[in-house]
């Protein structure tokens, strides 16, 4: 048996996470410490799966499982979460906790994850896109047989009437494991809570949903174990999330009579079998991951937007749905300040964007007015908006984070829109940057920024000037030389790579190494087809279809002008990422 420490790590909020870590027994000489990173099931904790540890038998590789928030030894209300996307969060920053005090890098681990663990870790491979050798999910969460007809909208209602709450588990345990043992240990242990907030599950269908449908963008190793009498989960989704699975290393494996809990079944031994040699060939093997540099011209994404661009059938019923919906959308313009902004500017605009910003309904009439605000809490412009203070906080950090190396601060946004996120940013920081120098191509964004850097008193330090954002002599001729170079919300508006390419590679060239870039990404959006056949862009009217980059092909893009990502925020619905990297060559 191994020796096993009781620990804790701070997340990004704060909190104090319990974890259990076993340490390898046998180290080679020379070679990179490997870990196994344990997800518990909901309900659960890290006890219920420290069996693994020895039945897996990797003597060479450390263990580590936490208690998830609200679960065994964390704290928090029991089966709660202050939202799911926090928990997948959490990965991220226990991921980077082992980095930094146990020495293990993430191209160094493996993961094994159950039911609504695995759900979580499924989500964070997505949406974080971690070099991660390899995961292994049991049985994952993606769709709870809830067994009462409309329970999700009901359940949705309720929230919405009475806030958060908290229902029960219905399973028993019998229902879980054949295993006699682990069926009576599951009865009288007390850590275990049968309560789940609504909050926790709504959010877990909904991360499920976007994951499943989008398992194209997860390139990591993955091994499917699906059970094959399942009384809690449905098989179907575990099904369409392995077709889908981007992965060129990827294994599907159904048990037969295997209850819920695929990891603490009786006869488990051939699961964990698989798993084992999974893992092991992974590491056994170069960390590599396909080239997306070309996504732009084959693949599920190209062929996504162009099948947005597409005209539809004259007087299909589609067709039919969406002029009804642009005639309804003109006719709003005529009363709501928003809509009509986006018609006359674009709504990808930098005038838009600012507007959306000040989050202020605006419109002719309490009718304008109350159309201004259903357009302004539209998902889109709510995950604008978050996006807007992610930039802000990996802006303060990376500041900070020069400040702390003696370091000037001289930043430059390429296509700074109105500015604002920039220079709202500033707000609290002492000293203030050396320079600033914000460029767009919009001779309305140059005006109207320009206004705004006097509104802030920023004119000693900060300019405006005309530029294009995709020259890149002219960015690497950028002088004073910039530390921090930001590029937010205007790489998601052009679908070809080479032209990012040459973006960045100008930064790459202009940013000196230990400079700092940020950067954000639109891996999702649930709206795209509303946003292409309703909405204009910026381009003289042209409809606004989007091509979607995975956050995996953005963060390849700029690691190929030398830069590599430290941290990385994302919304809570997966919309927009925000990263912070740092010239590295």
């Amino acid at each position: 048996m191994r020796d096993t420490q009781q620990l804790t790590f701070t997340t990004h909020d704060g909190v104090e996470l319990f974890y259990r870590h076993w340490p390898a027994i046998t180290q080679e000489p020379g070679q990179p410490r490997q870990a196994v990173m344990l997800f518990h099931r909901g309900h659960e904790h890290s006890g219920r799966i420290a069996h693994l540890v020895q039945e897996l038998d990797l003597p060479g590789f450390d263990f580590f499982a936490w208690d998830a928030r609200g679960h065994g030894q964390s704290p928090g209300a029991r089966g709660d979460s202050p939202s799911f996307a926090t928990s997948v969060r959490d990965v991220q920053t226990f991921c980077d906790h082992l980095g930094a005090s146990h020495g293990i890098g993430e191209e160094n681990i493996a993961v094994i994850a159950q039911s609504v663990g695995a759900v979580i870790a499924a989500t964070w491979v997505h949406d974080y896109a971690p070099r991660i050798r390899a995961q292994v999910l049991a049985s994952p969460a993606f769709k709870v047989k809830l067994y009462v007809p409309f329970a999700r909208p009901g359940l949705a209602l309720m929230r919405k009437l009475r806030g958060n709450f908290f229902v029960n588990s219905y399973v028993k345990a019998r229902f879980l494991s054949h295993d006699p043992e682990r069926v009576a240990s599951y009865d009288s242990d007390p850590l275990i809570t049968k309560a789940i907030s609504v909050n926790v599950l709504l959010g877990l269908y909904e991360a499920a949903d976007r994951v499943v449908a989008d398992a194209q963008a997860i390139q990591v190793p993955t091994q499917l174990l699906i059970s094959g009498s399942d009384f809690v989960v449905h098989r179907k989704p575990q099904e369409q999330f392995f077709q889908r699975l981007g992965s060129l290393q990827k294994e599907q494996h159904i048990l037969p009579g295997f209850f819920h809990d695929t990891l603490g079944e009786r006869d488990r031994a051939s699961a964990v079998a698989s798993a084992r040699r999974f893992i092991l060939h992974n590491f056994a093997r170069p960390l590599s991951r396909p080239s997306l540099l070309d996504a732009d011209r084959v693949g599920v994404l190209c062929a996504e937007s162009e099948a947005l661009a597409a005209p539809l059938p004259h007087n299909s019923l589609r067709d039919l749905y969406w002029r009804m919906t642009r005639a309804s959308m003109g006719l709003g313009s005529k009363l709501s300040a928003g809509v009509k902004l986006g018609f006359d500017t674009g709504f990808d605009s930098g005038s838009t964007l600012d507007y959306v910003y000040r989050n202020r309904p605006t419109g002719h009439t309490a009718l304008g007015r109350m159309i201004d605000q259903n357009y302004l809490n539209s998902i889109g412009w709510r995950g604008i908006r978050q996006r807007k203070l992610h930039v802000e906080e990996l802006l303060r950090l990376a500041m900070q984070r020069l400040r702390d190396a003696g370091q000037a601060v001289r930043i430059v946004d390429i296509a700074a829109g109105h500015g604002r996120y920039i220079l709202e940013a500033l707000q609290g920081v002492s000293p203030l940057p050396e320079s600033i120098l914000l460029r767009d191509y919009s001779d309305i964004n140059v005006r109207d920024g320009s206004a705004l850097i006097e509104e802030k008193g920023l004119g000693t330090i900060a300019r405006f000037i005309k530029a294009d954002a995709f020259d890149r002599a002219d960015l690497a001729a950028l002088e004073p030389k910039p530390s921090l170079a930001v590029v937010s919300g205007l790489y998601e508006l052009f679908a070809d790579n080479a032209m990012v390419g040459q973006s960045l590679a100008g930064l790459g060239d202009a940013v000196p190494v230990g400079g700092y870039l940020v950067y954000t990404g639109q891996p999702w959006h649930p709206q795209l087809e509303l946003i292409a056949r309703a909405l204009t862009s910026h381009r003289q009217g042209q409809a606004w279809v989007m091509r979607r980059r995975s956050q995996a092909e953005m963060d390849q893009l700029v690691e190929a002008a030398g830069f590599r990502k430290l941290t990385m925020r994302v919304d809570e619905w997966g919309i927009f990422s925000v990263s912070l990297a740092q010239r590295v060559q």
